[in-house]
């Protein structure tokens, strides 16, 4: 029996498959959209099982496809050839969905009901939430007796303290229309967690943890040994570090600026603190980090301050958390940005030297994943993990369909 888990992103998909027994990873795949119209390709590659076919990988071109059609494209290719790593035992469907709001607290099966609770956040995470919908109605249409299971994002976060969650806004916002903090990344944040006290053998010490998931989306989240006491998201995934494209937390007082003087609408706002700022917007470049970096290194006078100005964000957010923590035993880097930057976590830890962080150069710069990079002798830990959402999924679907594994 196996377990497929998918990752709906606003511009691609992620598929992974799992052995229900052990958790063994069979197979994975990328559904990703390019040119003009939209064209859609499937990539599954294989993890190392023995397969009928012998194929290591299976490439199809899905041709012209929107994003619901591309998915449901690919899963009939799952479904119809059995490409590598699925025997046709299909025992859940594992979706990760960004915002459960108040609402969701844990893994849940998915239902009528449910999708409608889910589209009410939609608003909250445009990029993502509409395309998990799609996502789900495809796996539905392809295997429609599977369970389809949600894991949430906002799930990690669903027991922080009120001080931690309420904004300082009238409390009939909170009371009618439920403004408050919530959270995101959280199943990445609930993996580095559970990975971080794996590698230090510390798991009954009550470790204090900054995890810091850098990539097109970035959070900070501080934890106190398995618990998440608070984080740099709040009520939507635009608020805290700057990212890819999206903003992070600026000064309301602009918004308002640009909209009541410049005649700016709130559509215009909208596209713009999602897709045209961040990285972009900082360098004029790219979102992606190491394009930045390249041109960076070229002497390109954008790239390098958007470098600085995300390096800051993260330093400031590190030790805003520190404090929260009341201090730090452990500093946690994924994510895209954070697992291959060494220059991004050079610069980070130098600049923390305070807190007691003392960086093993060489180490960092050479390091592989899951490693432990601080000198000898620092009084915080800094490891490089490689995020498992996909494992962390899997391994939720298991505990709500078979509790007694």
């Amino acid at each position: 029996m196996s377990v497929l888990v998918i990752n709906a992103g606003s511009s691609s998909v992620k598929f992974a498959m799992f052995g229900l027994d052990d958790l063994s990873q069979t197979s994975e795949g990328l559904l990703t959209w390019s040119g003009t119209p939209k064209r859609a390709e499937i990539t599954f590659t294989n993890c190392g099982q023995s397969t009928s076919s012998g194929d290591e990988v299976v490439r199809k071109d899905l041709g012209d496809a929107d994003y619901g059609a591309g998915v449901m494209a690919a899963l009939q290719l799952l479904q119809s050839t059995g490409p590598i790593g699925f025997d046709g035992c299909l025992r859940a469907i594992g979706h990760r969905l960004i915002h459960g709001g108040a609402d969701i607290a844990r893994p849940v099966r998915i239902d009528g009901n449910m999708k409608k609770t889910i589209s009410r956040h939609a608003p909250l995470a445009p990029l993502h939430i509409p395309a998990g919908l799609e996502a789900i109605e495809a796996a539905e249409t392809t295997f429609p007796n599977v369970d389809q299971i949600g894991v949430f994002d906002t799930s990690f976060f669903a027991n922080i303290e009120p001080e931690a969650y309420h904004y300082a806004v009238p409390r009939d916002w909170y009371e009618s229309w439920g403004v408050r903090r919530f959270g995101f990344h959280g199943i990445s944040h609930t993996y580095c967690t559970m990975r971080a006290n794996e590698m230090l053998d510390r798991s009954n010490d009550e470790l204090r943890i900054v995890i810091c998931h850098l990539g097109q989306g970035c959070s900070a989240a501080a934890v106190r040994g398995e618990t998440a006491v608070t984080g740099t998201m709040g009520m939507t995934p635009l608020e805290g570090l700057p990212m890819g494209t999206r903003s992070g937390a600026i000064d309301p007082g602009i918004l308002l600026h640009l909209i009541r003087d410049k005649g700016l609408t709130i559509d215009q706002l909208d596209h713009a603190l999602h897709h045209e700022s961040g990285l972009l917007g900082l360098s004029g470049i790219s979102s992606d980090y190491r394009e930045i970096e390249q041109a960076a290194e070229r002497g390109n006078a954008r790239a390098k301050l958007a470098i600085q100005v995300f390096g800051n964000r993260v330093m400031t957010a590190v030790a805003s958390l520190t404090a929260a923590l009341g201090g730090l035993d452990v500093l946690v880097f994924t994510g895209g940005i954070g697992e291959n930057s060494h220059e991004l976590r050079r610069d980070v830890c130098n600049r923390l030297r305070f807190l007691g962080i003392e960086l093993d150069t060489q180490h960092n710069t050479n390091c592989q994943l899951d490693a432990n990079v601080a000198a000898h002798g620092s009084a915080v830990q800094v490891l490089v993990l490689h995020t498992r959402e996909d494992l962390m999924i899997a391994r939720q679907c298991r505990e709500l369909i078979e509790p007694t594994v």
